[in-house]
């Protein structure tokens, strides 16, 4: 791919384990991984994009949601206080 081999593979491996640590690497490598995940899914072409009228209708359908779930929670409370 860009022309290393094994032994400038094995180089860079041993100069990263020198200049981080061996116990920073698995955080590094799952920052990397997740970078590369992050960095793929923005070249998805707007196919997981939505627009800013669905999400808002999603907000507020699951904000109505809370608020009657509240109200059922406080009404119960009440009507056990009585």
């Amino acid at each position: 791919m860009f022309g290393l081999g094994l032994p400038e593979t094995l180089i860079i491996l041993l100069v990263i384990v020198v200049l981080f640590g061996a116990k920073y690497l698995p955080g590094l490598s799952k920052n990397i991984g997740e970078s590369g995940r992050a960095f793929k899914e923005g070249f998805t072409d707007g196919k997981n994009d939505k627009s800013l009228k669905d999400i808002a209708k999603e907000v507020n359908t699951s904000a109505h949601a809370v608020k009657s779930k509240i109200k059922e929670s406080v009404d119960a409370v009440k009507n056990t206080h009585l």
